[in-house]
C-alpha cells in the first residue's frame, strides 16, 4: 500500500471538504465518482486531490464532525472498480464503488492526515 500525506480542510460556510495529497499540485482531469465526490488525477492518472460539495449532506454527517483534521482516505483501483473510503477519527463516513472509467491504473493509496 502506497501512503502519502493528506491535506484536508472543511469549509463550513460553502460546505466543501477538500483533501490534496501533499506535494501534489494542479491535475489534468476531473471526475465525479458519486454524487457531489469529485476526483482529481495528474498527467499519469494518479489521485490528487478529493472536493466534496454539500459534504455535510453526501456524508451524512454534522459539520461540526467535518471540521476535525483527523481524516483518512483510501483509494484502491484495479482494471474495473475504483473504490473510495473515507475515515473522520477512525470513523468510516463514505465508502464508494464505481467503474473504473478514468484511466486509473491498479493501486491501493492511502492518504492520511496523521501519516
Amino acid at each position: 500500500m502506497e501512503k502519502e500525506i493528506l491535506i484536508s480542510s472543511y469549509d463550513v460556510i460553502n460546505d466543501t471538504f477538500v483533501g490534496k495529497i501533499d506535494g501534489k499540485n494542479g491535475y489534468c482531469a476531473n471526475y465525479t465518482i458519486s454524487e457531489g465526490i469529485f476526483l482529481s488525477i495528474d498527467k499519469n492518472n494518479m489521485p490528487t486531490s478529493v472536493l466534496v460539495d454539500n459534504a455535510s449532506v453526501v456524508f451524512n454527517v454534522s459539520k461540526r464532525f467535518l471540521e476535525n483534521s483527523n481524516v483518512k482516505i483510501g483509494i484502491d483501483c484495479d482494471s474495473i472498480c475504483l473504490y473510495f473510503k473515507m475515515f473522520i477519527e477512525n470513523v468510516e463516513i463514505c465508502s464508494v464503488k464505481c467503474k473504473n472509467n478514468f484511466g486509473i491504473p491498479n493501486i491501493n493509496f492511502e492518504i492520511d492526515s496523521n501519516y
